[in-house]
């Protein structure tokens, strides 16, 4: 049995949480920069270029790429054989305050969803457990931006709506969101599992590697399709038309029961922010 203090986690998250702000990850650089390349309208290639400006800004000058730096989403892969000295949940949330304290960042959480009052640190963060074999522990920190994440949905579908029912719900999530959620967007979607489960793992798809397909090809072609169709709706970026109104689509799947086919919906904007550490 491994141990590890939950000071290490402190720190960790900490830094995650300023780096994941400050510096997009290389595989959306290089989906925008090919997006920039091939798009025929100029003033969508105009803001893709602003855009590329942008996060080379916060690159070299190490600021947030975006004023809404977001809630953070922290998602944790505890093996079996790890044991945690002290408190996991605590050790996550003063990870947190460090951040977003040192790294100059917003703060954006309210302590109540009616009364409102922030909590002037950011948290509590947004933690989703799971257990692996191992005696490793993977950090990822998602800063999540609620422009976003306020156009997303879920739908709680009849079996009989089948595969058709699902993409039809899909693209018309994008397209009720338009220009609201930053695009071009990063798609999560979550097939399966209950309501709640079908949200987490729409929420877990925007966290793989947009240059990543499913592993299983009828996702992967499922993911294919539904980027064309929905880049064909002509949102374009901040929707002034043009090709690239989502730059990726992933899927994240789970059995259910015999009586239900959940969906959720999960949108990002073109700041799909994640960061991982492994202790």
């Amino acid at each position: 049995m491994r141990e590890i203090n939950s000071n290490l986690i402190t720190e960790a998250v900490k830094r995650l949480c300023i780096e994941a702000n400050c510096h997009l990850c290389e595989d959306i650089k290089d989906c925008i920069k090919k997006s920039a390349a091939e798009e025929p309208w100029p003033q969508a290639k105009e803001i893709l270029d602003l855009i590329i400006e942008n996060y080379n800004i916060a690159d070299s000058k190490n600021q947030p790429i975006c004023q809404d730096t977001g809630v953070a989403c922290v998602f944790l892969k505890i093996g079996q054989d790890l044991h945690i000295n002290g408190d996991i949940t605590e050790a996550v949330n003063e990870g947190v305050r460090r951040g977003y304290a040192e790294g100059f960042l917003r703060k954006s959480v309210v302590g109540d969803p009616i009364n409102r009052v922030n909590t002037g640190d950011n948290t509590p963060a947004m933690i989703y457990f799971e257990m692996v074999s191992g005696d490793k522990l993977e950090i990822t920190v998602a800063p999540k931006g609620f422009g976003s994440e306020n156009m997303s949905q879920i739908a709680m579908l009849r079996p009989s709506d089948g595969l058709q029912g699902v993409k039809d719900f899909v693209k018309q999530v994008v397209e009720q969101a338009g220009p609201n959620p930053c695009p071009p967007i990063v798609v999560g979607v979550g097939i399966g599992g209950t309501f709640d489960k079908a949200a987490y793992l729409a929420k877990k798809a925007l966290i793989r590697p947009v240059n990543q397909p499913n592993e299983n090809p009828f996702y992967a072609n499922l993911e294919k399709e539904l980027l064309e169709e929905i880049n064909a709706l002509g949102i374009g970026p901040q929707g002034f038309g043009g090709k690239t109104t989502a730059l990726a689509l992933n899927i994240e799947y789970f059995p259910t029961h015999i009586a239900g086919l959940p969906v959720a919906v999960n949108i990002n904007c073109h700041v799909t922010r994640h960061k991982t550490e492994v202790l």
